[in-house]
C-alpha cells in the first residue's frame, strides 16, 4: 500500500480526449518526508512516519523540532503515521537512527528522510481519501437526517419540528441513537473507491475523480485502496 499526505486545494474538471468530462478534486500531495520507521520487533508494530505542511519553527517545539531533525526534515505540521505502507526503495547507507542503535537497514529499504511524492501513485490507481468532514454547526433533523416537513397551514407549529419522540410512562426516557437534532459535521470520514484521474509530478498534484472529505485547505490522508 502506497500513501501520502496532502492539501485538498477544491475541484475542477478534467476532459478526456474523447470529449469525457470528468469532475476531479485538485490534492497538493507532498513531498513527505519519513520522519519515523516503527519496526514490529523495536515497537510491537510496522509503520512509517510522513511529515506534511511546512510552518515556521516557532510553531513547534524543541521536542518536535529535534524529531524531525533526525530525518533532516523541515519543520512540519502534520505527522501521520501509516501501517502496511510499501514505499519507492532507497538506496544508499542506514538512516542514523537506525545506524545509532546497531541495526543494519541494507538497500532497497525506506530510509528515514527519504521523501515520499505522488510519482508512488499511478493514473488509474484506486484510493482511499481519509478527512475531517466540513463543520456545518448545531443543525435540525431535515437537514441532519433529511427528515420531512410537518404542514404549514391552518395553524400548524411543527414545519420543521422533528414530533413525538416520549415513549409514555415506560421506558419513561429516550433511547439513545435516536435522530434528532444535534452537532453535524468535523467528524474523521473515509472515503473509499475512488480513483486517480490525473497526476502533475512538476506542481505535487494529485486529481481524484469526485469529491473527497474534507474543507478547503484542509489535510487529507491518500491511501491505495486495496
Amino acid at each position: 500500500m502506497s500513501a501520502i499526505l496532502g492539501k485538498k486545494l477544491g475541484m475542477t474538471q478534467l476532459f478526456r480526449e474523447d470529449g469525457e468530462v470528468v469532475p476531479v478534486t485538485v490534492i497538493e500531495a507532498g513531498p513527505c518526508p519519513v520522519t519515523a520507521i516503527r519496526r514490529e520487533e523495536r515497537d510491537g508494530y510496522s509503520a512509517i512516519q510522513l511529515a506534511f505542511d511546512e510552518v515556521k519553527e516557532s510553531k513547534l517545539s524543541k521536542a518536535e523540532l529535534g524529531h524531525l531533525a533526525k530525518a533532516d526534515a523541515a519543520p512540519s505540521r502534520v505527522l501521520v503515521e501509516f501501517r502496511d505502507v510499501e514505499l519507492p526503495a532507497a538506496s544508499g547507507e542506514a538512516d542514523s537512527e537506525e545506524a545509532a542503535e546497531g541495526e543494519d537497514a541494507g538497500d532497497g529499504e525506506v530510509k528515514l528522510g527519504q521523501k515520499v511524492t505522488v510519482e508512488a501513485f499511478e493514473e488509474g490507481q484506486k484510493v482511499k481519501v481519509a478527512g475531517i468532514t466540513i463543520g456545518k454547526g448545531f443543525q435540525g433533523t431535515v437537514k441532519r437526517h433529511n427528515f420531512g416537513r410537518g404542514p404549514v397551514s391552518h395553524g400548524s407549529h411543527n414545519v420543521r419540528a422533528p414530533g413525538s419522540i416520549g415513549a409514555s410512562a415506560w421506558p419513561a426516557r429516550v433511547f439513545k441513537g435516536m435522530r434528532l437534532p444535534g452537532q453535524m459535521g468535523g467528524k474523521r470520514r473515509t472515503q473509499l473507491g475512488l480513483e486517480i484521474a490525473g497526476i502533475d509530478a512538476d506542481k505535487n498534484l494529485l486529481m481524484i475523480k469526485g469529491s473527497v472529505p474534507g474543507a478547503r485547505n484542509s489535510i487529507v490522508e491518500i491511501r491505495t485502496d486495496g
